[in-house]
């Protein structure tokens, strides 16, 4: 399991792997303010030492984490072992390497690896993958330091990009994609968009806080807000394109094909607009 949040052919990974491996190094950098603004936030009593990273990804929460806390020592798990050699590779260009460990493993096993006593676990965009977040958030409890905190980030949905009467010919196509592709979530991830609120108490934490970070990025000169449009929606059709009228994936089409001339790299009107919410929590 790794968290699809979000997703040039990284040659560690292959197809849907490289593709999404991309789109979440995109969401890191354009997201970095508000990753550190929540890592800033976090109801800590001091400084951590040893952190866990549970579905690391390429590592967003893990260099957020060290540029916080240098002093700590980041343990990075994850199901994707290209996502995790893509993880090592950044934190040896960026001289952590040292404070990096990576762990390839399955969080939706009964069984997870040893990931000693941390401090902090860091969980972004990835309990609501959970095949059963109860028992993931009841292992956690178990394995934090006894002022140990655990911080859960989640989205409120896949980011929106275009103006809301884009484009002319389909107005509101964005949130009719987005509809079809929430039908098919609720089924198949019922937790996304949940209050972590009330699971965290019922698995035994107590919260300390939660915060809701509002994005909204102009993305009218940032290209890279227009491929990270594109790979969002690219992923959004291959999960929803039997649920959308045929007018609406035609115009889909249209804004995904990077040679035509309504490409969504050709637009000069798009933004990143979002919220996260992180619940912080401490062993009750």
């Amino acid at each position: 399991m790794t968290h699809t949040h979000a997703p040039h052919e990284g040659h560690h990974e292959h197809g849907a792997d490289s593709g999404q491996a991309e789109l979440l190094d995109l969401d890191a950098d354009l997201l970095a303010e508000h990753i550190a603004a929540i890592a800033k936030w976090l109801p800590l009593k001091s400084g951590p030492r040893r952190i866990v990273d549970l579905a690391s990804g390429t590592g967003a929460g893990t260099f957020a984490l060290l540029e916080r806390f240098p002093e700590a020592h980041v343990t990075a798990v994850d199901a994707s072992s290209g996502h995790l050699q893509r993880l090592r590779e950044k934190a040896s260009a960026r001289g952590v390497g040292e404070h990096v460990h990576t762990v390839p493993a399955d969080l939706d096993d009964a069984a997870w690896p040893d990931l000693g006593t941390p401090d902090l676990v860091w969980a972004s965009a990835s309990m609501h993958h959970m095949a059963d977040p109860d028992h993931a958030l009841r292992t956690v409890r178990d394995l934090l330091a006894p002022d140990g905190l655990l911080a859960v980030v989640e989205l409120a949905g896949p980011p929106r990009f275009l103006p809301e009467n884009a484009p002319a010919d389909r107005p509101g196509l964005e949130e009719r994609i987005h509809a079809a592709a929430d039908r098919l979530h609720a089924e198949h991830v019922p937790h996304r968009g949940a209050d972590w609120g009330p699971m965290l108490t019922a698995a035994g934490f107590a919260v300390a806080g939660e915060l809701t970070v509002a994005v909204d990025i102009d993305g009218s000169r940032n290209a890279a807000v227009g491929r990270y449009a594109l790979g969002v929606l690219q992923r959004v059709r291959g999960a929803a394109a039997a649920e959308l009228a045929g007018e609406d994936l035609t115009a889909l089409d249209r804004l995904l094909d990077t040679d035509g001339p309504h490409s969504i790299l050709r637009r000069d009107d798009l933004a990143i607009r979002t919220e996260r919410t992180v619940w912080a929590a401490r062993r009750g």
